[in-house]
């Protein structure tokens, strides 16, 4: 797949639409005690940078990498576009997020997501990519729905 990657679109009504379909389907899946899922507005936080993917002009998925500060970075709000689902685009955004961690001096990034049917996608993806699980970090609870993952860099 030959692609493109983009920061500074989160403005963009395409990204907006993905983002919107990322929170409905967030908020669909998840008990609400375990959503953490950002709307577009708190991904324009200064410690934020997000990310668009595309190929010939036509957006195929979004990702963020937040700084935490100690090294740490945590990924946010990774979605393939429904119709480039099947087509590695998850696997490359998380090797941009990855490589601008590594870039930045990160020893190590941490996300959060859910462990239902409906994230088994994700979840295999994370576990492809040396992914292991770990306790809640930052502000986050822990419950039997979320898992906690991080890989060191």
């Amino acid at each position: 797949m030959t692609y493109t990657l983009h920061t500074h679109e989160l403005d963009r009504p395409d990204v907006q639409d993905l983002l919107a379909l990322h929170v409905s389907a967030m908020h669909a899946h998840s008990p609400p005690e375990a959503c953490h899922v950002l709307p577009g507005s708190a991904l324009a936080h200064p410690s934020i940078t997000f990310f668009s993917l595309r190929e010939d002009g036509r957006l195929l998925g979004i990702g963020a990498l937040k700084a935490l500060g100690g090294g740490e970075g945590e990924i946010k709000s990774m979605r393939t576009a429904p119709d480039a689902l099947g087509r590695g685009v998850g696997k490359a955004m998380l090797a941009a997020i990855s490589g601008e961690a590594r870039d930045r001096g990160y020893v190590r990034l941490l996300l959060e997501t859910g462990r239902t049917d409906d994230f088994a996608a994700a979840n295999a993806l994370y576990d492809r990519a040396g992914f292991t699980e770990c306790g809640p970090f930052g502000d986050y609870p822990g419950s039997p729905f979320t898992r906690f993952l991080r890989v060191d860099l």
